[in-house]
């Protein structure tokens, strides 16, 4: 970051601690608290991971190379900040000021950006050569000239209209502002952009296989050479199967299931949208064969799908709280944010001594929430359990790579 000498202040550890340790008793309400001011502090490299800075001032303070993985950063002010190359995993910065931040090379994988302000913002001093002047974050050998955003929560987000070449590969951007914003060549694999502001936005050359772009008036961005290959747009207002609406077919299947085969029809699907039903609440699907279906983001609380095949199928953001899903086939599927509290992922008895465990192979659970889920012997082979809730899980006899 290019300053005069004097604007970053050094900060020995012991008055960083007095800081943190005031600031804590501020957050709490306890005597002798004081909100952390490390506006324009020297804090390169340094390890504060999971330490709490919420609505702490640190308005252009050097945080280049720091290790702040798990902190809580909301509501902070970081106005023009330099944290270039920090470790930056699972910090939540909800609704703080971003603006003018350098991110080149920084780690915000499964971060917490919501209600963030990212746009431009300059800092000016005053330089008796030259007047005010701005500060800027040079590049320096060695910059990687984006950053890495995986998975990272920017809903409802204010990006900046600078260029941002970033990885936003299963990113939340919904409801996200980014009218204007530059995301050339952009990873944006899996994001989910539900309802965001893409007005004038460039995302030429971007990749944005399996983005999620319902509710996304794309009329004025530029997607040039963006590859949009298998987006999930809008759900259409009704499916039919063989002339048969989708909810009768399901009906049928339902019929099938409470009579043991004497009344219905078995439902044999494959990329079918459930999405028209809006909601699969207790509903009867056990043994239903729905490859490559969508249920993006759908209540299908207390839903029974033991026996069913749902390999490849899209269930990110849906809600499985207390489904019955023994036996179930979720080969490589999609279960990113999937709220799967109580679930039962158990073994299926289908014969005396004979079992059917429910098969996740290479399945994407990333940040899913399986809390006092039962998994036992559930296979996991290859499966993406990156950022997941497991907190009372009983996953005894579960096929895992360690």
């Amino acid at each position: 970051m290019s300053a005069a000498p004097n604007l970053l202040r050094a900060l020995e550890h012991a008055s960083l601690k007095q800081t943190l340790e005031a600031h804590a008793r501020f957050l709490s309400g306890r005597p002798g608290g004081k909100r952390a001011n490390l506006a324009h502090a020297d804090l390169s490299n340094v390890m504060l991971e999971g330490v709490n800075l919420s609505d702490a001032e640190l308005t252009g303070a050097r945080l280049n190379g720091a290790s702040l993985m798990g902190g809580d950063f909301s509501r902070a002010v970081l106005f023009g900040a330099d944290l270039r190359d920090a470790d930056l995993r699972t910090v939540n910065f909800s609704r703080a000021d971003l603006r003018g931040v350098c991110l080149r090379g920084a780690n915000l994988s499964y971060a917490n950006l919501m209600g963030a302000d990212l746009r431009e913002g300059r800092i000016a001093v005053q330089d008796s050569a030259q007047g005010f002047r701005i500060l800027t974050h040079d590049a320096r050998p060695g910059d990687l000239k984006y950053a890495v955003m995986a998975g990272t929560n920017l809903e409802g987000a204010h990006l900046s209209d600078e260029s941002r070449s970033a990885d936003l590969t299963d990113a939340i951007l919904a409801g996200a502002q980014l009218g204007g914003a530059r995301l050339v060549k952009a990873l944006l694999d899996g994001a989910d952009m539900s309802g965001a502001e893409v007005f004038n936005a460039d995302l030429s050359g971007a990749s944005m296989k399996r983005a999620v772009l319902t509710g996304v008036d794309t009329s004025t961005a530029n997607l040039e050479r963006a590859d949009l290959s298998d987006v999930l747009r809008a759900p259409p207002p009704i499916v039919y199967i063989d002339d048969a609406p989708l909810g009768d077919v399901l009906a049928d299947h339902e019929r099938f299931c409470a009579t043991h085969g004497a009344g219905g029809a078995p439902a044999k699907l494959s990329r079918v949208d459930f999405r028209s039903l809006r909601q699969l609440r207790r509903r009867v699907m056990t043994g239903i064969q729905a490859p490559g279906s969508v249920f993006f983001g759908m209540d299908m609380e207390g839903v029974e799908l033991q026996g069913s095949d749902l390999c490849g199928a899209d269930l990110r953001g849906a809600n499985l709280r207390g489904a019955d899903l023994r036996g179930v086939k979720l080969i490589d599927a999609r279960l990113d944010r999937a709220d799967l509290r109580g679930a039962n992922l158990g073994p299926l008895l289908i014969a005396e001594g004979r079992h059917l465990r429910s098969n996740l192979t290479r399945a994407v659970l990333r940040q899913a929430d399986l809390r006092d889920a039962r998994a036992q012997r559930v296979r996991l082979l290859e499966a993406d359990l990156t950022g997941a809730k497991l907190a009372g899980a009983d996953l005894t006899g579960a096929e895992r790579e360690f």
